[in-house]
């Protein structure tokens, strides 16, 4: 991954934490310990995030359309098509491994 060269102002007392993760020899150097910090904030603010969104979801009004979703018949359902790895539609019969058959109709 390509790199980007900045300056940053730290608290002393933290790059003398710095300083003593390196003698220890937990990481090479100072701007690997900065990076790594900075990766793993980053991914809880991302995680943090998630988890916000999904509580703003109401599990009563989720779970109705999923009901409703399953509540068509066979017919109503969207054939689903097979696709590679790139998203391409792949070629040939639609039937087989890899494609999704709609349960039978409990009706019929």
């Amino acid at each position: 991954m390509p790199k980007a060269k900045l300056a940053i102002t730290l608290d002393t007392s933290l790059v003398g934490e710095l300083d003593r993760l390196v003698s220890q020899r937990r990481f090479a150097n100072r701007s690997e310990a900065i990076e790594v910090a900075v990766a793993e904030k980053l991914k809880r603010i991302a995680k943090t995030r998630l988890a916000q969104e999904c509580a703003k979801l109401n599990a009563d009004d989720e779970r109705a359309l999923a009901e409703e979703g399953l509540a068509g018949s066979r017919d109503t359902w969207p054939e689903y098509e097979r696709r590679d790895p790139l998203g391409r539609l792949e070629p040939g019969p639609r039937q087989g491994p890899g494609w999704v058959t709609p349960c039978p109709d409990p009706e019929s």
